[in-house]
């Protein structure tokens, strides 16, 4: 599968070049003379193919300055840690004063983490920021292992210690159940950088709720089908040459079957966009399309236990989910705050999947628990987005910010 996959992309290569090519010939100021209807189409046309590929290089975040109390201050990436599996990615701030730092888990579901640039943006203003930057396991040798479940929550508990005590961690959708085990690991460790806030947004902590498509899909099959028919080798071309992988374009093609209408739509018209010289219109449809074509492979253990222990085990909300081979007690969570945001239109993780988390930090006191419920968004316009932006940020804003003044 993968290798006829590369052998298309190989073939298609010199094609969407030569397109290239020719989109920028037709744009030349000594060919704008000859500017028609029909010079307009074959142009749009070309640069449709142009722009028709994947990419498996994570595209920049592009974050340069943020305002901080109506200053404008520069932002510069630095690598906190590094392992063979991931970047602690911090978004430090010039000039800025001490604020709340704030782990942002990104999910690993076959996308960069720059998926999260908006999220990542709008909390810069108020926060400290660092970010989960997972990498593309087609680049990670097989000499440093796979990489499963435990090894995720691992990460999570390590960039935590790393960041310090104190800290907070937001879960994005896919990682809400790692986050909420590596919490409750760390609280029953005692482990002084037990996070002050856990906010999980849109994730799967107990499927059973609300079944979406989604999961019906993930239980239809035993996981021995999806071994077999979804996982492949990473070909000799690239480091991580023998891995086994879950491909990131066998993600996106489901993604886009999901919504397939949607994506012609927006395909048809970004087409008549360009025709009509509508630069705005096209550029916000390039820019989201650049990003949702930019795809990474997941290591196979890592996917492949994902789908048996959350989607068709229910491990975490039956009380069966380990780390390491002891069995991850959510009660054990009694000093971390929680917050869970769930979209009305999500149609990816349903309503009530990711509020479950309440009943499974048992011990929590109420006044640390609180829930949002966001009317009229979808699965993305939970993280991303003006209602994300005006709505939801202030309320994840307000229970780090009384988090912080509580303490542990």
């Amino acid at each position: 599968m993968y290798r006829m996959y590369q052998a298309q992309c190989d073939a298609m290569l010199p094609v969407r070049t030569m397109a290239a090519f020719a989109s920028a010939a037709l744009g030349m100021p000594a060919a704008r003379m000859f500017d028609n209807p029909f010079a307009r189409n074959a142009d749009a046309g070309y640069q449709m193919l142009a722009l028709g590929g994947l990419t498996h290089t994570r595209p920049p975040f592009g974050i340069e300055s943020v305002a901080v109390a109506g200053e404008e201050r520069a932002v510069r990436e630095e690598a906190a840690v590094v392992t063979p599996f991931a970047t602690l990615l911090h978004f430090a701030k010039e000039g800025a004063d001490a604020q709340p730092r704030v782990l942002v888990v990104a999910p690993l579901s076959g996308h960069f983490s720059t998926l999260l640039r908006g999220t990542v943006r709008t909390m810069l203003a108020d926060h400290d920021v660092y970010l989960t930057d997972w990498h593309n396991a087609r680049d990670v040798p097989a000499a440093a292992g796979t990489f499963g479940v435990d090894g995720y929550v691992e990460h999570v508990i390590r960039f935590l210690e790393a960041i310090g005590p104190g800290a907070h961690v937001v879960a994005v959708c896919q990682p809400a159940v790692a986050v909420l085990a590596a919490v409750a690991v760390m609280s029953e460790a005692g482990n002084a950088a037990t996070p002050l806030s856990m906010t999980l947004m849109a994730g799967p902590v107990d499927t059973r709720q609300s079944p979406t498509a989604v999961n019906d899909l993930a239980k239809k099959k035993p996981i021995s089908w999806f071994e077999q028919t979804l996982i492949d080798r990473v070909p000799l071309r690239y480091p991580g040459a023998g891995r086994r992988v879950y491909p990131g374009f066998v993600q996106l093609t489901a993604f886009m079957n999901m919504n397939l209408q949607r994506h012609l739509d927006a395909h048809r018209d970004l087409f008549y966009a360009l025709v009509d010289g509508d630069e705005a219109k096209a550029q916000a449809t390039r820019a989201f399309y650049d990003e949702y074509f930019a795809v990474l492979d997941l290591d196979a253990d890592f996917y492949l236990e994902t789908v048996r222990t959350v989607f068709q085990e229910h491990a975490l909300p039956l009380g069966r989910m380990t780390y390491r081979g002891r069995r991850v007690d959510p009660r054990a969570v009694e000093r971390t705050s929680l917050l869970t945001i769930e979209g009305e239109k999500d149609d990816i993780c349903g309503i009530g999947q990711t509020l479950a988390a309440h009943d499974l930090c048992a011990t929590l006191k109420p006044y640390r628990k609180r829930h949002h419920l966001q009317p009229g968004v979808g699965h993305y316009g939970v993280f991303n987005g003006g209602r994300w932006n005006r709505q939801i940020y202030p309320v994840v804003s307000s229970v780090i910010l009384a988090s912080e003044r509580a303490g542990p």
